[in-house]
């Protein structure tokens, strides 16, 4: 059996990156859109290259006030150019570094209408064919179709500390209940999910509190 790929999204500003770094084998790399800054981002590239894990692009909405987690209503145009220019400074940091960035999986608010409307999913799925990377995101979602239509090479991504409602979706932050904080439970979550081989990585948050512990837990529990 290929052994479970665990993601996280760092280069946030979380003091946990260092420690969290240890327990994945791939982290998404912040952009410096929605937080982060050049040098941030440099210095977790450099850490990723020391661990070994590899590295996909994180781009958000330029949105520092909500963490990029607001969905925006961006004209075409403006979104292609805002992932292009988030896209190219990031590669050329890796390119500095000596780092391979291999996918590209979109942040907070994007990450939801991309898996949500197709036009979105689009416009990020041909960003990430122009790169030449790979794409990751929710299983049977808008963005899976539109990486096949583009035969972007595709993974599905399940969530570890982020409950769902019964239709495959994140249940949204702001609802009660939205972030899964139980070892236990996040470990059944997950089990079910590979038993129905529906992921290919799971993914927990670097900002997620006490995400070290939590995801040592997880794994215990797995096996």
């Amino acid at each position: 059996m290929t052994p479970l790929d665990w993601n996280a999204d760092l280069g946030e500003g979380s003091p946990d990156d260092d420690a969290l770094m240890a327990v994945v084998t791939s982290v998404n790399v912040c952009c410096g859109a929605h937080a982060g800054d050049p040098g941030l981002v440099r210095r977790t590239l450099e850490l990723a290259k020391r661990h070994g894990v590899a590295v996909g692009a994180h781009p958000g909405y330029f949105d520092r006030e909500h963490f990029g987690r607001r969905e925006l209503d961006l004209p075409p145009g403006e979104l292609a150019a805002q992932l292009q220019y988030q896209l190219g400074g990031l590669l050329a940091l890796a390119r500095t570094a000596g780092v391979a960035v291999t996918y590209l999986k979109p942040h907070g608010g994007l990450y939801h209408q991309a898996n949500r409307d197709p036009s979105v999913a689009r416009l990020v799925s041909a960003a990430a064919l122009l790169n030449g990377l790979g794409l990751v995101g929710l299983r049977g979602s808008a963005l899976q179709a539109a990486a096949g239509a583009l035969r972007v090479p595709y993974r599905r991504e399940g969530f570890a500390d982020r409950r769902y409602r019964p239709d495959g979706t994140l249940v949204p932050r702001g609802e009660p209940g939205a972030v899964l904080d139980d070892a236990l439970e996040a470990a059944a979550q997950i089990a079910h999910f590979i038993a129905a081989g529906e992921i290919d990585t799971v993914c927990v948050h670097g900002d997620h509190p006490g995400a070290v512990a939590f995801v040592h837990a997880v794994r215990a529990r797995l096996g």
